[in-house]
């Protein structure tokens, strides 16, 4: 009876205690003059190097692109896209999407067998899972825009690691390995993934040959190294030889685009992140603004009234963005109304303190992940904030004989079919069709918070649409809750995305009691694993300091 008693009692302990128990923080670290934060340490030692050199903070984030996309290729590979978001140290801003764009013989049906079935399976693994590659497009861009040094000095690191190799950790090795079966699909990525058919160890050093030279052929001709010449032509063999669409006159047309970012205002502090196809910013902007209309700090934070409040926030950002949101030079994107406190006003105006909305309620008014993020700051102030994807775990998981690369499987975040949620869950939407080379929707968030002139926090973060309600929490809780970046990013996040009509919440954040009351209002709470994975760099009393929800062994540095 004894033991049953402290059983009893530990289990309210940890249930009523939702904050002391998350997924917590797996990195932190502070300097004066200047941060990278990424996901790998390598990658960020590349980028800090850079800074050193005397290269801006878009240097430092073009290196560190590269770096990844050696030292990170279940992720940040160039086999993918990703958008950037830049604020200047005079106070300007911009952004660059470079996000994958369809083939051209990619249509809204192109998923639809000879029997009228839907074959999602086409969208997510091989060859016509994939949109046209970005990432190297991107970066160049960035680069030519706002870069400060040489471009070898930005890609030879990369190169080097890719030649020379690099250790695998214990977390990398895991990764591969858990994954063999998917990645021994293809022979290509059998051949450098399982070598010999055999699993490689921690400890390890994986050598990147043919990805080297492809860097080398960027290096010393821009743009034309990737999609003209070589490396086009071994995407394009590729392609050919597993009944893909992309030709070399898909590569040959893609752009990079500038764009202007998304701002807003949020209790003083101006808010600089990612417009469409990006859904991420709009939505950020839509939740803060329906945010400030209610004093946060009043509320005890994972409390029911803080979760059922997000979660209807949330809710109404989510389906906006299903209503609306495509990309710009395909669909006619109403952001001035988005972005009106007038709309954010009466949009707010509809959530019930005693009762969750329903579907249909939450609905817009009007009609109807594998990813990493990294970012900078320079000692002149200058942040960059990135994210990037090839879509699920190493993309389509068909890689580039010849080349090294994995290529991305974005095609399945385009709406597949009427009424058909995607991997993530959300739900198909008209604005998102397939359409020849139209960008398909996006929930990366790469966002800049500044106040009094000065940028006080880079976030961004990997996981889907949960990339969107990280970074709305981080947001949150550095302005409304005054937490330091450490606590931020290491309390638990929630989340919902309009459908399916479920809270998701992280094992023990919400107590045994809360769920009872958070059903009682009409919610449907659901335990997840993890929830989105931020990196981020604040800034308090003239130091930075970074953080990340996920252990990258030294991938936040600084000077």
């Amino acid at each position: 009876m004894f033991l049953k008693r402290c059983f009893v009692l530990l289990f309210f302990l940890v249930n009523l205690s939702p904050v002391l128990f998350s997924q917590g923080l797996g990195e932190v670290g502070h300097s004066r003059n200047a941060m990278v934060a990424s996901e790998h340490a390598l990658a960020s030692r590349v980028g800090l190097d850079v800074l050193r050199q005397g290269g801006n903070a878009v240097d430092a984030a073009v290196a560190v692109g590269f770096a990844l996309a050696v030292v990170y290729p279940e992720a940040g590979n160039i086999g993918g896209g990703g958008f950037m978001t830049i604020r200047f140290p005079d106070g300007t801003a911009t952004t660059i999407d470079y996000r994958e764009t369809a083939p051209a013989a990619a249509h809204e049906d192109v998923y639809i067998d000879e029997d009228g079935n839907l074959r999602r399976d086409w969208s997510l693994v091989g060859a016509r899972a994939s949109g046209v590659p970005g990432s190297v497009a991107g970066l160049l861009k960035a680069w030519e825009q706002y870069g400060s040094i040489s471009l070898s000095s930005l890609l030879n690191p990369a190169i080097n690691l890719a030649q020379v190799g690099f250790i695998l950790r214990t977390s990398d090795v895991r990764t591969i390995n858990s994954l063999r079966q998917r990645l021994t699909r293809f022979p290509e990525t059998a051949e450098v993934y399982f070598p010999g058919e055999q699993p490689f160890k921690a400890g390890d050093r994986f050598y990147q040959p043919d990805l080297a030279r492809v860097l080398e052929r960027v290096r010393d001709n821009g743009r034309d190294g990737f999609y003209r010449g070589e490396t086009a032509d071994l995407i394009v063999e590729t392609m050919d030889r597993h009944d893909g669409w992309i030709i070399h006159s898909d590569l040959e047309n893609y752009q990079a685009v500038e764009r202007e970012p998304v701002r807003g205002l949020y209790r003083g502090h101006e808010i600089i992140t990612m417009g469409p196809p990006s859904s991420g910013g709009i939505a950020l902007v839509q939740m803060l603004h329906m945010l400030e209309h209610v004093d946060l700090s009043g509320y005890r934070h994972s409390s029911t009234e803080h979760v059922h409040l997000l979660a209807e926030v949330m809710k109404r950002a989510f389906a906006d963005r299903n209503a609306y949101i495509g990309d710009p030079d395909f669909v006619d994107i109403p952001k001035e109304m988005l972005l009106s406190e007038e709309y954010n006003r009466s949009r707010f105006q509809t959530i019930d303190p005693d009762r969750a909305a329903g579907v249909d309620e939450a609905a817009a008014r009007d009609e109807g992940t594998e990813t990493t993020h990294y970012s900078v700051i320079d000692e002149n102030g200058m942040a960059v904030s990135v994210t990037t994807t090839i879509n699920s775990l190493f993309g389509s998981r068909l890689l580039v004989r010849g080349a090294g690369f994995m290529l991305n499987n974005e095609m399945n975040d385009f709406s597949l079919q009427p009424g058909v949620r995607d991997q993530f869950g959300l739900m198909a939407s008209v604005a998102n069709k397939i359409e020849p080379g139209k960008r398909m929707v996006s929930s990366m968030t790469p966002t800049i918070v500044v106040y009094n002139d000065e940028p006080v926090l880079v976030v961004g973060a990997r996981g889907g649409p949960r990339i969107i309600t990280s970074v709305l929490q981080v947001v949150s809780n550095t302005i409304d809750f005054n937490m330091h970046i450490n606590e931020a990013v290491g309390t638990p996040a929630f989340h919902h995305q309009w459908q399916p009509d479920r809270i998701e919440y992280l094992s023990n954040s919400i107590s045994f009691p809360q769920l009872w009351q958070l059903r009682s209002l009409g919610h449907t709470p659901v335990r997840r694993r993890v929830s989105g994975r931020v990196v981020a760099i604040a800034r308090h009393n003239e130091q930075l300091y970074g953080a990340s929800s996920l252990y990258s062994g030294g991938g936040i540095q600084g000077y």
